[in-house]
């Protein structure tokens, strides 16, 4: 499969009018910050190194959010290409499940949250089978499964990885914690968002939902 820089790339003639300000982020880099977004675990894989801001005293390893707030925007672009509801996404990381529900009902995709059966891509026999034309993963170890059976399928892969992530066969990556519960609220929460931008040329779209609407319980 080709990287995941020529996954993205935008269609030709596509204009999104975020991207006509350079250095100027997504959302404030404080609601990044705050929620946690940038903030990586101790171990580190090779591919992911290239993420990786700085290391906290306490051996925590910072993302660089503006990294993670390109990738975004070109995640966005590259869903926004599909048939709302041949993407899938998938979460059975407890704090990731309902972001993964309300990013589905958002844009209009189908979400298999909490324990994903396996064969769901691959075998037409099972009641849950589905035939996606691209998978997101909350995390590609816990969404292991999932993540097998799109390589084996042949569907590009969008994936959130954390600084421990093997990203392998994972197309597209989105650098940030997926473990957190703020986290992972603020980053579906704002790729809802500009998917449907996305989909409408880069205009501003009215968005009346808020981080805490896609945030899990305690």
């Amino acid at each position: 499969m080709p990287d995941d820089e020529t996954l993205a790339e935008p269609q030709a003639g596509a204009t999104d009018g975020q991207d006509t300000r350079p250095g100027e982020l997504l959302i404030p880099e404080d609601t990044y910050l705050t929620s946690g977004v940038h903030i990586g675990t101790q171990q580190k894989s090779a591919s992911m190194r290239r993420f990786i801001y700085k290391v906290r005293f306490d051996g925590l390893h910072v993302l660089d959010v503006r990294e993670t707030d390109r990738r975004i925007r070109l995640a966005a672009k590259f869903l926004a290409r599909f048939p709302a509801e041949r993407i899938l996404v998938v979460s059975q990381r407890q704090y990731g499940q309902k972001p993964v529900r309300i990013f589905a009902k958002t844009v209009g995709a189908v979400s298999f949250a909490e324990r994903f059966v396996p064969g769901c891509l691959t075998n037409p026999n099972l009641a849950e089978y589905f035939e996606p034309k691209v998978l997101l993963v909350t995390d590609p170890a816990t969404d292991q499964q999932a993540l097998s059976e799109a390589v084996s399928i042949g569907i590009p892969v969008v994936g959130l990885c954390d600084v421990n992530n093997e990203t392998r066969n994972v197309d597209l990556v989105i650098p940030a914690n997926n473990k957190g519960r703020v986290a992972l609220a603020t980053v579906y929460w704002l790729l809802a968002r500009e998917v449907l931008r996305a989909r409408a040329g880069g205009a501003e779209i009215e968005y009346p939902l808020t981080i805490d609407d896609f945030q899990a319980a305690l």
